[in-house]
């Protein structure tokens, strides 16, 4: 009820009570709204993870221009040839291996590369239980 119809004892219209009601829901839904929100925890985690994210990547960004600016010229000129060096020798490297290496065992290394990548997952299993067996295995030697 409104508070005029209070104030003169009439009863309200359907129309303002259908107002009222309207009013009511409105805000009802605004307040399930809000109470959804706060309960809904996986959200919040994921909102405050993209915060931290956030903030640890701009945190990186500034400590790798600072270790940048500090640096001396002569020291990052090193790093960069030792770095071109590196990568002209793997690659001549992989030419010779691949130039040595006889076309059937090409052709089986690439077809074994091919299932690998088509079985990723079994592959990913194979490996984590292969690393588990050699752990457990130490794990008895030194017992």
């Amino acid at each position: 009820m409104t508070d005029k119809s209070r104030n003169n004892d009439s009863t309200p219209t359907p129309e303002a009570l259908r107002e009222q009601a309207q009013g009511t829901r409105e805000e009802l839904g605004r307040t399930v709204e809000a109470l959804a929100a706060k309960a809904d925890i996986k959200a919040q985690a994921q909102q405050k993870a993209a915060r931290v994210k956030s903030q640890v990547q701009d945190k990186t960004a500034h400590a790798l221009h600072v270790a940048q600016d500090k640096t001396p010229e002569a020291v990052r000129d090193k790093a960069a040839y030792a770095k071109q060096q590196l990568a002209e020798t793997a690659h001549a490297f992989g030419e010779k291996i691949q130039d040595n290496t006889p076309e059937p065992v090409r052709d089986k290394v690439g077809r074994t590369a091919q299932v690998a990548r088509g079985n990723r997952n079994l592959l990913l299993i194979a490996g984590a239980a292969a690393l588990a067996v050699v752990v457990l295995a130490r794990r008895r030697r030194k017992s």
